[in-house]
């Protein structure tokens, strides 16, 4: 049964390909994915991997945890499940509509600065 593992405090520098060659000197590697920002593409500094079998997992854990790469000691543990969130929209929506508007609030003037009458 495969197994997931979370890898955490990785060196920015490390990619899905140097992930997957970490763990394959423990067992086969189904997947390895670090995790990038979505706008900047940067990495967020840990990664998923996932394990053919659970005893792979186990001698990776045993053997990865708290060592050092690149000057940073990773972590390595079972992933947890993922858990559903309640998906926000955009924007400051809120339940029954738009934001509150606050009495005597701020409009932007057209040059630039503010001012408490509405234009």
């Amino acid at each position: 049964m495969p197994s997931t593992l979370y890898v955490g405090n990785l060196p920015y520098s490390v990619d899905g390909d140097v992930l997957n060659k970490m763990f394959t000197a423990f067992g086969t590697v189904l997947s390895a994915k670090v995790i990038t920002d979505a706008m900047s593409g940067r990495s967020k500094g840990f990664g998923f991997v996932e394990m053919a079998n659970a005893e792979d997992a186990q001698k990776a854990i045993k053997d990865l945890d708290q060592t050092e790469n690149d000057g940073r000691k990773i972590v390595v543990n079972l992933a947890k499940p993922k858990e559903d969130k309640p998906r926000r929209e955009g924007g400051f929506r809120r339940e029954g509509g738009s934001a509150p508007r606050r009495e005597g609030g701020y409009a932007p003037r057209r040059e630039g600065g503010y001012s408490s009458r509405r234009d």
